[in-house]
């Protein structure tokens, strides 16, 4: 709808603008009818009772052709004014006022004769003729009721005086635009809600439409899947960086590893640096052998971590205690044996709480979980 009316294309009721402006016209009539004809006696009288001396004088014309059409002009100013507002605000309530500098570009679809054709002898084109036609009868039938029943009046303005009949004619002029707009305003009661309806329908999308829109606004998913796979890599080789300033590797023994950290002077409890399933577990297990970090293996308290803290969180204070046995296994064995083996050790059973406990998978069961 936003793209519609940015386009131009709004709901508009022809019908509705048509009837408004006659309805305010009649009431013009009715409240400035007066004054427009005094001035047009005005008028009348600048250009058809010149005296004598007038006549013989070159500048006359120019001079009283200006006062005729100043005394016009203000006779007429403030019913133009009247109209000209109406024109205004009669569009605006059905869709609103809109501008667009794209729907006065020119289109070469536009200058199409087929398409031309499609719209006159389309269902739109049937109806607007169904329109023009029930609106022609309804405004032929309401003026001739009008002029048949002021028909003595009409021919009796003959023999009035020309101020009377031009009063006169004006009264009768005004009815005849009040029964016009009898006519006018049924068909403006049902153009309305079918004009409201069309413009709905037309905004209403293909299927097409809608798998480019939410291309458009989702993004390709071939492309989001590759954004996807780059965002896993970066995250990686961040984790895979991480690994070497990792105190310690908790092992499954092959199909978990977590690496943690811990420095008692700026954390409060162990952080995971990096951790995987699978393959990624054995890249971690790689670097570490490379950087020789300590390999421990404890696979119930493996699989916990791994399932119940994210990278770079703390390890759950239930934990804290099997974490402390294994950090404190390791720093004793790093003093004992300074040298380093890449086998991972093997650590004494450790107490992990039942509601963190990640009991291992059946044989064979399939493992999609890759950090």
């Amino acid at each position: 709808m936003r793209q519609a009316r940015e386009k131009g294309q709004i709901p508009r009721s022809r019908e509705l603008n048509t009837l408004l402006m006659m309805i305010f016209s009649a009431a013009g009539l009715l409240f400035l009818g007066r004054q427009m004809i005094e001035g047009m006696y005005r008028v009348f009288d600048i250009g058809f009772k010149p005296s004598r001396e007038s006549v013989f004088d070159t500048e006359y014309a120019l001079v009283h052709l200006g006062q005729a059409v100043f005394e016009a002009f203000s006779a007429i100013a403030p019913f133009l004014l009247l109209t000209a507002i109406v024109a205004l605000v009669a569009p605006a309530l059905v869709g609103g006022w809109g501008f667009s500098a794209e729907s006065l570009s020119f289109k070469f679809e536009r200058l199409d004769p087929i398409k031309g054709i499609k719209r006159v002898f389309g269902w739109q084109g049937l109806m607007e003729l169904v329109k023009a036609f029930a609106k022609f009868v309804l405004v032929l039938i309401a003026v001739s009721v009008t002029l048949w029943f002021f028909v003595g009046d009409v021919l009796g303005l003959a023999n009035e005086s020309v101020e009377q009949g031009i009063a006169h004619a004006g009264e009768i002029i005004l009815w005849v635009f009040l029964f016009a707009c009898s006519g006018l305003a049924l068909i403006a009661i049902a153009d309305v809600p079918f004009q409201l309806w069309n413009h709905a329908k037309q905004l209403r999308m293909t299927h097409q439409e809608i798998k480019d829109e939410f291309k458009d606004t989702e993004g390709k998913p071939e492309v989001k899947r590759k954004v996807r796979e780059a965002q896993m890599q970066m995250a990686r080789r961040r984790m895979m960086a991480d690994v070497p300033k990792a105190d310690v590797i908790i092992t499954n023994p092959t199909h978990f590893a977590v690496a943690l950290k811990y420095d008692p002077k700026t954390m409060a409890a162990p952080v995971v640096l990096a951790k995987g399933a699978d393959l990624i577990a054995a890249e971690i297990r790689r670097v570490a052998v490379e950087n020789k970090v300590p390999l421990m293996s404890s696979p119930a308290l493996a699989r916990s971590i791994y399932h119940t803290t994210e990278i770079g969180a703390e390890v759950p204070a239930g934990l804290y205690r099997a974490v402390a046995m294994v950090l404190a296994y390791v720093f004793q064995t790093k003093q004992k044996r300074p040298f380093y083996s890449p086998r991972p050790m093997s650590m004494p059973n450790v107490p992990i709480p039942e509601d963190l406990r990640r009991d291992a998978p059946p044989d064979g069961a399939a493992r999609s979980e890759q950090h």
